[in-house]
This record gives structure tokens, sequence and C-alpha cells, in this order.
């Protein structure tokens, strides 16, 4: 038994005594995302319901509406020690989940709650997944990051992969709109994690952490980011993977839009191909993350899935059909949960608390729907003024190629402030001698 389990850790690089917390965080993701994903494939077709002209619109809202949490969350981040701060923001939604619920089977108008829910869910899943990820770089610090996040991720990738398949199997079965009293149930065991991962993070550095509040306003995420190069940085990855995933949505509806009228069969393809994305993820995160991360660093991690993206838009200026979109999107989305993603948290590892929480939120919920937004209404000037399909996927190779860039920038500033700060501790200061 002994032997067969330091084969285990040696098979996911777990060291001794941190099995407990990584179930818990594995737990917690799971949970997390296998919530979102049971009510994903009901976003992107109330979007379809919603008319593909109005796209833009629903992007540009939820703009908007990031405009108006991001305050808010602030505000909280201020007041509420971490102790309290996730469990307020995940009762938050919780409660607004069970409202929609009671407005889409009420009699309220379907199109109008559609929108808004359309709206609100893409506010929800940045939301809960920057605070969950602002929470796993606050408890661990950067060597255990390199070794677990992908490990960790995994958990999010199987509820992931749960939750399209509970949405595949129970749509036309219990009806689109009951899923989000499942939603809500995966949504309340989240918080139990919350709770176990608190008390361990009790014994660490940061343990005092737990029972402050972030002192400072609630604009100093804004500022931060406008202060430091590094944080300029990590919001121009931002904004070019999402002008890439954007271009590659609205491609992606259109195909489907034009391959299927069945609204319920229109959903189950939408959860068929997060299926596909995610089992793929859960096998790169298991066993080539960590070791990508540490044989060739976040500069390799950072670079993939730019060059993963060039190459699909290339394919797909030759031939815009449905079987090309759907290995395309599965494959982006995949690298990006495997690979970029957790790459991406990395880079808070080497930032003060405050940038973990505040920066990092405003970059995962303005910057990135910022950048949903203005590429939204982008896709719309091309396509009037007469670029199909495929044109449009040829113009966004230049954009692909200068992400690949960025991410090789971004990685290698990383290793420099790593030097600088030396052993990887838990910390809240800058480095000495300068900025970030």
């Amino acid at each position: 038994m002994t032997s067969a389990r330091a084969r285990l850790d040696e098979i996911l690089n777990i060291e001794s005594g941190e099995w407990r917390p990584v179930a818990w965080s594995f737990l917690y993701f799971f949970c997390l995302l296998g919530g979102y994903y049971v009510l994903r494939p009901v976003r992107d077709e109330m979007g379809i319901q919603s008319g593909l002209q109005n796209l833009p619109w629903l992007f540009t809202a939820t703009f908007v509406a990031m405009l108006l949490a991001v305050p808010l969350y602030g505000w909280a981040a201020t007041r509420f020690a971490r102790r309290s701060l996730l469990p307020v923001v995940y009762g938050f939604f919780i409660v607004n989940l069970l409202a929609f619920y009671v407005a889409f089977t009420g009699g309220a108008p379907v199109a109008v709650v559609a929108r808004v829910f359309f709206v609100w869910l893409s506010v929800f899943n940045l939301f809960v997944v920057s605070v969950f990820w602002s929470f796993m770089v606050d408890i661990f610090n950067r060597e255990q990051s390199r070794r677990l996040f992908g490990l960790i991720a995994a958990g999010g990738s199987m509820g992931a992969i749960t939750g399209p398949a509970v949405t595949a199997k129970l749509a036309q079965v219990v009806g689109i709109f009951n899923l989000l009293l499942v939603s809500a149930a995966m949504l309340s065991l989240a918080l139990l994690s919350i709770w176990r991962l608190r008390v361990w993070s009790r014994r660490t550095p940061s343990a005092d952490d737990d029972v402050e509040a972030l002192r400072g306003r609630w604009w100093d995420g804004m500022t931060r980011v406008l202060q430091s190069r590094y944080l300029w940085g990590v919001s121009a990855y931002i904004l070019l993977y999402t002008t890439v995933a954007t271009f590659l949505y609205f491609i992606q509806a259109h195909i489907v839009h034009d391959s299927f009228d069945d609204p319920a069969r229109r959903t189950q393809v939408f959860a068929l191909l997060d299926l596909a994305t995610n089992t793929l993820t859960v096998v790169l995160q298991l066993f080539f993350t960590g070791r990508i991360v540490a044989r060739w660093g976040l500069p390799t991690v950072l670079g993939i899935v730019p060059i993963v993206v060039a190459a699909g838009f290339l394919i797909l200026g030759w031939a815009p059909v449905l079987v090309l979109i759907a290995l395309v999107q599965v494959l982006r989305r995949a690298g990006n949960y495997a690979l970029a993603r957790p790459g991406r948290e990395m880079l808070y590892g080497v930032l003060p608390r405050i940038d973990k929480y505040k920066s990092k939120n405003f970059i995962d919920t303005v910057v990135y729907r910022g950048g949903d937004a203005v590429s939204g209404w982008i896709y719309a000037a091309m396509a009037a003024l007469g670029l199909g399909m495929a044109g449009i996927a040829w113009a966004a190779i230049p954009l692909a190629l200068a992400w690949l860039l960025v991410g090789l920038f971004l990685g290698r500033r990383y290793r420099e402030l790593e030097f600088k700060l030396g052993p990887a501790v838990q910390y809240d200061t800058e480095p000495e001698g300068g900025k970030w």
C-alpha cells in the first residue's frame, strides 16, 4: 500500500501533507465548473433564441454589467475578511439562480429573461472562477502552484465534463429551466469546500489574511493595473485571448444555427462539444500540465495555445464547416483550460495579496468582458463590410500571433520577478527596489 501511495504521489507530483488541501480544492473547482457547465449550453441556446443579430448587444450588455459589478466586489473585498468574502460572493449567486428559476417558470417573458440570463451567466462565470483562483494563489505558494495547479484545474474539468453530460441527458427529460436548480445545488457544495480549505489554510503563513479584510479602496485594482507594466502585459494577454475566442464563438454560433433547427438539439450539440473539450482537458491536466511547466517553463505554457489558435484560423479560412469549427474549439478550449489558464494564474504568484484579489479581479472581469464587447462589434463590422466567416478567420491570424508574443514576454518577465523574490514563500509586499 505504501509503495502504491508513493507511486501515486510521484505520478501526480504531490508531496506529503498536500493531499487534503488538494482534494478539497479539486472538489471546490469540480462543483464550481460543474454548476456552470450545467448552464452553459442553456446560455448558448438563450443567445440563439435572442437572435444572432443581437449577440454584439449581449456582449456589450455583459461588459456594462461588469462595470457595475466590479465596484460592488471591490467594496466587499475591503469590508469582508477572506473567510466571509467567498461565502458572500457564492451565496449571492445562488440566490440569483433561484430567482431566475422563478422568473423562467413563473410566466415572465422568456425572450427578456433569456437575454438577462445570458448576461448574468457571463458575469457569474468570470467572477466565481476569478475568486476561486485568487483563493488558490493565496493559500498555495509559488512552488506548490507549479506542481499542483494543473491537478487542481483537473477538478474543474471533471466538473465541466459532468455538467454538460447532465445537461445532454436531462435537457429533453426535465426541461431546460429545472437545470438551474441542479446548478444551485452544486454551487452550495462548493461552500463546504471553501470552509474546509479555510481550516487548513490557518496553518499556513497566510493564516492572518483569513480574518482581515483587504485594506484600501474599491478602485485599487484598476489603479494598480494602470501603474504596472507587468499587469498591462497580463491585460493585453487577456484582451487578445478574448478577441480570438469571441471570433470563434460567433463563427460557431452561425454554423450551429445553420446546421440545426431544433433548440433542444442545438443545446445537446453545445453540451457534447463541452463534453469532448473537458475530457481532453482532464487528460492534459492530470498528466501533462505540471510536467510541461517544470520542463519548459511559463513562456512555453503561455505560447502553445496561441499557436494552436493561429493554425485553427488558418484551417477555418479554407473551410468554415461544422466539423472543423468543432475540432478547433475543442483544441482551443482544452488547451486554454489545461495550459494557458493555469499559466495565467501562476503569473499572479509573484504579486502581493492585493493584486491577487483586486487587480486580478479587475483584469478577469472588466478587461475580459471589455475585450468581448469590443471584439463582438469588430466581428459585426467585418460582417457588415462583406467578410464571410472564412475572411474573418484569415483576419484573426495576426491577432493570434500577437497573443503568442505577449505570452512569451510575460513568461520571461515572471521568471525575472521570481528570481528577485527568492524562495517560494507567501508575502504581501512588493520586491525591494522597484515596481512590478
